[in-house]
């Protein structure tokens, strides 16, 4: 039985064959065309080698081994298309401008082409026969994901009739877990209610939950995919409950089956590299460029009030991963010895003088950029939340665990959008923006959120 793994080395392997294949046959191009003068024979084997793993590096930058269940043949092809003419152009720039392989312009023109044209062809080749294998697998039943339906007996058996009338689709249906009360005798093995749905997708391990409900039980729907944010699960619902994740979706037909599929991010292989590149080049220019600075900012802390100048607190990180995150002190050092974990209100009176002007600026936050050069926190991203709120937001808002699938950041949409939390209220709103950013994350939001960001800090419109 392929599993998702093994399918993936398996394309990286063809790949490598088709991008060998296409270079032997330039090779094979450039020697025997005679159209460039040569006094010796060209190396053969170690430019292979290194193109190779050059390729092989772009096609993960740009997403070419991620699942493809739900894209067209066509739609992979247009990927494959842009991501060779973005690497030959490269290595125009890397290798064919070289003076040693031809001082003539039009004939080094004629060399690129005809190698962009052989990795063109040869690797929709190679993906074309990967799709076809592929096909004939999964229609045989060797390749399939392990799958959950969940919901109302009715739905869910209308659910399964569709399903087995899809074998394209690759599910391979474990078992049904019931969101009422049932007496009939179910198809699949009934595991249990959603009441243990954390304990059946741990035991099960499947790779996708199929929700299938009324367009009423917006709570129940909302339920289910709260206890499935904690596990590494696709979640995929019926059309008919688009309305209650309005904007938080993204509709697929595959195969004439249509599916809503509730996304953990958006974001392509190659932004979030460039995301974490830009976090750690950020970082280190903030912490090394201003360091007289926050030098002087530790300083005024240290002499204006009793304790340490930096406050360490625990925060829960990506996948519920508890860090500790710090920050510059800004309220008197026992500020929490009295009342325990609090939020901080407007114009709090533990804040101290030199607190309240930081985080009005929110320079108090400056520290966390430490945190974001070793990888707990990102620039932008839900805020980190201490691990005792946590607990209770994930019991009052189900949908609060889907925070936790992304790195938490220094700023976020629901920074930019919304005050501080103050109540349970403020959480729900800000959970939102949140969501809202998780569904549609990308460069170009960050950026957009990070002006905002620097805006509000310059015109001082933190809480004090």
């Amino acid at each position: 039985m392929l599993n998702r793994k093994t399918e993936t080395l398996l394309l990286l392997l063809i790949d490598l064959l088709m991008v060998n294949v296409a270079w032997t046959l330039y090779y094979q191009f450039r020697v025997s065309s005679e159209l460039i003068a040569k006094t010796t024979e060209p190396m053969f084997l170690a430019p292979m080698i290194a193109i190779s793993l050059f390729w092989l590096l772009l096609f993960l930058f740009f997403g070419l081994y991620r699942p493809w269940y739900a894209e067209s043949r066509f739609d992979e092809l247009v990927t494959v298309f842009k991501t060779v003419t973005a690497g030959v152009v490269l290595l125009f720039f890397l290798i064919f401008v070289d003076d040693t392989i031809t001082q003539d312009p039009s004939v080094s023109r004629l060399l690129i082409l005809a190698y962009w044209l052989l990795m063109i062809v040869s690797l929709s080749l190679g993906r074309l026969a990967y799709r076809t294998m592929l096909k004939r697998l999964t229609l045989s039943g060797v390749v399939a994901r392990d799958a959950l339906i969940v919901g109302s007996f009715q739905q869910s058996r209308e659910l399964y009739d569709q399903v087995l009338q899809f074998p394209m689709l690759g599910f391979r249906i474990v078992g049904y877990v019931s969101s009422e009360a049932i007496e009939e005798k179910t198809r699949v093995p009934h595991l249990g209610s959603t009441d243990d749905l954390e304990r059946i997708l741990t035991d099960t391990a499947v790779q996708e939950v199929l929700v299938a409900l009324p367009s009423s039980e917006h709570d129940r729907l909302l339920d289910i995919i709260g206890r499935c944010s904690a596990f590494n699960v696709k979640i995929k619902i019926r059309p008919d409950m688009y309305v209650i994740i309005s904007g938080q979706a993204r509709t697929n037909q595959i195969y004439g089956f249509p599916l809503i599929e509730i996304t953990p991010t958006l974001m392509q292989p190659w932004e979030r590299v460039v995301k974490r590149l830009m976090d750690i080049a950020v970082s280190l220019a903030v912490i090394v460029i201003g360091m007289p600075f926050w030098l002087i900012i530790a300083a005024v802390i240290k002499m204006t009030s009793k304790g340490p100048v930096f406050y360490m607190q625990e925060r829960v990180g990506k996948n519920g991963r508890v860090f500790r995150m710090v920050k510059y002190r800004s309220m008197a050092a026992d500020a929490e010895k009295h009342s325990g974990p609090t939020w901080a209100g407007k114009d709090d009176p533990r804040v101290t003088t030199i607190g309240r002007i930081l985080r009005r600026m929110h320079l108090d936050e400056v520290p966390q950029f430490i945190n974001i050069l070793e990888g707990s926190m990102s620039l932008v991203g839900p805020r980190p939340e201490r691990p005792f709120f946590v607990e209770q937001f994930i019991k009052e808002i189900p949908l609060y665990r889907r925070r936790l699938n992304v790195r938490p950041g220094l700023t976020g949409w629901a920074q930019v959008k919304h005050r501080y939390d103050a109540s349970m209220e403020d959480v729900r709103q800000k959970l939102r923006f949140d969501l809202f950013y998780i569904e549609n994350m990308s460069l170009r939001m960050d950026i957009k959120i990070l002006i905002h960001t620097f805006f509000r800090m310059i015109t001082a419109k933190g809480q004090a």
